[in-house]
């Protein structure tokens, strides 16, 4: 098969256990390009795991790992540690190993609209700040694949849905696919092409309004009324900032 037509990154059969415990059991996903696939689950599930096994961060007992050929990947992890006593500003830390010229930069920076936050100090953005930041990190490489563990981790609920427009924004610009672990399905539904729920091994996969409706995901997390994990709608006539400020637009929008 041409490499063109390869998926961007295919699991087979990924078996991890730990201490006698079965942490993933015969899992298997791939990612094409342009496709968000994501990970839901609940706690202990193993979705960082697989995640850090198909990075190659951890070896599997069993199963496989193939990549396309020179696959560049662009990783965004679920937390960042920053010692208060370093102080590092916005600039410094995206500049930071980067190949990047100032220029190339310059324009992730206003694909992401942190432009303002570059003489800012880590330590002292908002959580939707910091995430804007971890995401235009992963972008320096232009990566083929991008993957996001828990992205939207400590952003409130109006910025959550802003990062997820962002990231299918980011999807549809650079044409990359994008693997992500998630914990609301309610938001990712309208920003995700295919679900895998993993409960050590997968429970059930597909579009995300099918699995919302599937027996394996209701026995974990209850029906979508009872969970609030249905697809919502709504309209109005702003959008929000990345502070999660309203901007008058005159417009109607419709959120998912």
């Amino acid at each position: 098969m041409p490499d063109d037509e390869l998926p961007l990154v295919a699991a087979k059969e990924i078996c991890v256990n730990l201490q006698g415990r079965q942490l993933l059991e015969n899992v298997s996903l791939k990612v094409d390009p342009g496709e968000i696939v994501t990970l839901i689950g609940p706690n202990g599930a193993g979705k960082t795991t697989l995640v850090r096994i198909i990075l190659g961060l951890l070896k599997a007992d069993s199963g496989e790992v193939t990549m396309r050929p020179d696959l560049r990947i662009g990783y965004m992890p679920q937390q960042l540690a920053l010692s208060e006593n370093m102080p590092l500003t916005v600039r410094r830390f995206l500049s930071l190993g980067s190949e990047r010229r100032d220029i190339e930069i310059k324009g992730i920076v206003n694909e992401l609209a942190i432009a303002q936050l570059m003489q800012q100090p880590m330590q002292r953005l908002s959580g939707g700040e910091r995430q804007r930041v971890l995401l235009a990190r992963s972008l320096m490489r232009r990566p083929d694949l991008l993957v996001l563990d828990e992205p939207v981790q400590g952003v409130d609920i109006t910025g959550q849905a802003s990062l997820y427009a962002l990231i299918t924004e980011i999807r549809d610009r650079f044409g990359c696919g994008v693997l992500m672990i998630s914990h609301d399905l309610h938001l990712v539904m309208a920003t995700t092409d295919q679900v895998l729920c993993l409960n050590q091994h997968v429970c059930c996969s597909g579009h995300p309004e099918s699995v919302s409706q599937h027996p394996a995901y209701l026995e974990l997390f209850g029906s979508p009324a009872s969970a609030k994990l249905a697809v919502y709608t709504h309209h109005h006539d702003h959008t929000h900032d990345i502070h999660g400020d309203v901007e008058e637009t005159g417009e109607e929008h419709t959120h998912g």
